[in-house]
């Protein structure tokens, strides 16, 4: 089983997919890292013998930021723009899209399930 950052990552898959499955690390970055180690793209993640694990391991440790450490960052990335007050702060604190999107039609995945509001009714005479 190989473990990296805490992951196990899928033994089945190629080194440059199964590298994937860490937070922070990309199809492009996952090819760096095999490219650094010496390991071929296209071997599967059980075919990896100790040495390969091993220099992708260290690779990652020293020169990546991955999993907690990289969420953490980001996380507190987002509240410094919240504590300023800053127009994307207000978004991410309202829950809406941060990117200037157009919320009137689209946007359901940051404002949620829609809430209906129901219009007055008119009196009859």
């Amino acid at each position: 089983m190989a473990r990296i950052a805490g992951i196990d990552l899928p033994r089945n898959k190629r080194g440059e997919i199964g590298l994937t499955y860490i937070y922070g690390i990309g199809r492009s970055t996952a090819r760096a890292i095999l490219e650094q180690a010496g390991v071929s793209y296209d071997k599967k993640v059980q075919d990896w013998d100790d040495a390969d694990l091993g220099k992708i391991r260290g690779y990652i440790t020293e020169s990546l930021k991955v999993e907690g450490a990289l969420r953490s960052e980001v996380q507190m990335s987002i509240k410094r723009l919240m504590d300023i007050g800053c127009y994307r702060g207000v978004r991410h604190r309202v829950g809406l899209p941060v990117r200037g999107q157009s919320t009137k039609n689209n946007s359901r995945t940051r404002k949620g399930k829609r809430k209906t509001v129901a219009n007055k009714k008119k009196v009859t005479k």
